[in-house]
């Protein structure tokens, strides 16, 4: 494929931009290649401006669960927008999407719009604190929470062993109050919370990881989280920013069957827009200003294009379940067809899935943990994207990255994309 174009604007954009991206995965560092720089999209296609046509499997990170410039959401934004783009002050919306997501997750009791799933996490983390009077959190490696200082944290040496920042500019001090355990470990949690149970604030999850390829959550080790917060008097945040309203319309917890003290949200409820929210038990919630003392504002918070966008989006997922079962079953029919390519290659594959989220790995299973996801070849990933890419397959430059599926995704685009894997599976061997 040409991206003359793209080389040509990145070049640019990398004088003026770190790394020439706002973001840092954009950059392609990973895979040695100059990002396409995208013109428009429709459905499950992206188009870059030097013309090039690709099947998308990132759709802006998850929330294109609809593909992309669903009409309906066009044109609520676009009448919305005509009123203007931002007020500083309440709308009818803000309310209209609250009751929406609330209606779907009866663990939220109340609820706090946002502009972002980073800020969403930092701000759950911060009323947890609060209401708890506590400092320490509990994460886990491999799990993704937004880049706030207290969760760009890795593990100590040992279970109980400090914390160290992962980012320059994150104080070491600051590190002690967050303990970074093994997902999927129960005997890990319940040690932790024995030991240290009455200092722990609250335990941040993602029930589905997204940022380490795509993990679930063993049953058992939610079971485990739930149990030792109550016991311990801590509160349990599931971060739905990923899988909320993506693997279902009651969202992962409602897949899983468990009941968290806070929920943070993002993508989906945004419908592309820059949206994110928490929320949850009707006595934590009431401790965020100007309710209680755990402040937390935003100006644009609740901006009435964001709503419009979003409850567009919301109310197309919820009334018509289709939308579910068609992503789901795509996403079965991807999955099935690479491993089947990647078999007939004799490359060892593994893969996972939960809903319309899924992810290979470049490595035999099973797959439950980040210690196994890094048992992936990321050069054999590597060599793998750059061949998907050139055969106008548009995938996340990572192997740790999930695949997001919409119900915009044909059976041509899904078959059109195991094609192209065969061929560069055979390439790779």
């Amino acid at each position: 494929m040409n991206h003359s174009i793209s080389e040509k604007l990145f070049a640019e954009a990398k004088t003026l931009m770190p790394g020439g991206v706002n973001s840092p995965v954009r950059a392609y560092s990973n895979v040695g290649a100059v990002p396409p720089f995208i013109a428009r999209a429709k459905g499950s296609h992206i188009f870059d401006v030097d013309g090039n046509e690709y099947v998308d499997y990132v759709g802006s990170w998850g929330p294109m669960m609809l593909g992309h410039a669903h009409d309906a959401v066009i044109k609520a934004v676009a009448s919305t927008a005509e009123n203007g783009l931002s007020f500083g002050a309440p709308c009818g919306l803000e309310s209209e999407l609250a009751k929406l997501v609330m209606s779907f997750v009866p663990s939220v009791e109340m609820i706090r719009m946002v502009n972002s799933g980073t800020e969403a996490t930092m701000s759950a983390i911060r009323a947890a604190r609060g209401f708890t009077g506590r400092d320490k959190i509990i994460k886990f490696e491999g799990c993704y929470h937004g880049h706030s200082d207290s969760l760009l944290i890795k593990a100590g040496s040992g279970m109980l062993t400090t914390g160290k920042p992962s980012s320059k500019g994150v104080p070491a001090d600051l590190a002690k109050y967050t303990l970074t355990l093994q997902y999927n470990d129960v005997a890990g949690v319940r040690e932790t919370f024995d030991k240290i149970g009455d200092e722990i604030a609250g335990v941040i999850v993602e029930p589905v990881a997204g940022n380490m390829g795509v993990v679930p959550a063993k049953p058992e080790f939610l079971q485990a989280l739930s149990e030792e917060t109550k016991k311990h008097g801590a509160l349990l945040i599931v971060d739905e920013v990923m899988t909320g309203f993506r693997v279902g319309i009651h969202c992962a917890q409602g897949l899983y069957g468990i009941k968290p003290d806070l929920t943070t949200f993002g993508k989906i409820i945004g419908g592309g827009m820059p949206v994110g929210a928490y929320g949850g038990r009707l006595d934590v919630m009431q401790q965020i200003a100007p309710l209680g003392g755990i402040y937390q504002a935003g100006t644009l918070s609740g901006n009435p294009v964001a709503m419009a966008a979003g409850l567009a989006t919301m109310r197309e997922l919820s009334g018509n379940p289709e939308h579910y079962v068609r992503a789901e079953r795509s996403t079965t029919n991807l999955l099935n067809g690479l491993k089947d390519a990647a078999a007939s290659a004799g490359i060892p594959l593994t893969a996972n899935q939960v809903g319309s989220m899924g992810c290979i790995f470049f490595t035999e299973g099973p797959v439950q943990c980040f210690a196994d996801v890094q048992k992936s070849d990321l050069e054999l990933f590597r060599r793998y994207f750059l061949g998907m890419l050139d055969e106008g397959i548009y995938l996340a430059p990572s192997q740790f990255e999930a695949i997001f599926v919409s119900s915009a995704h044909t059976d041509d685009d899904i078959q059109k994309t195991v094609d192209a894997a065969k061929k560069v599976f055979k390439s790779l061997v």
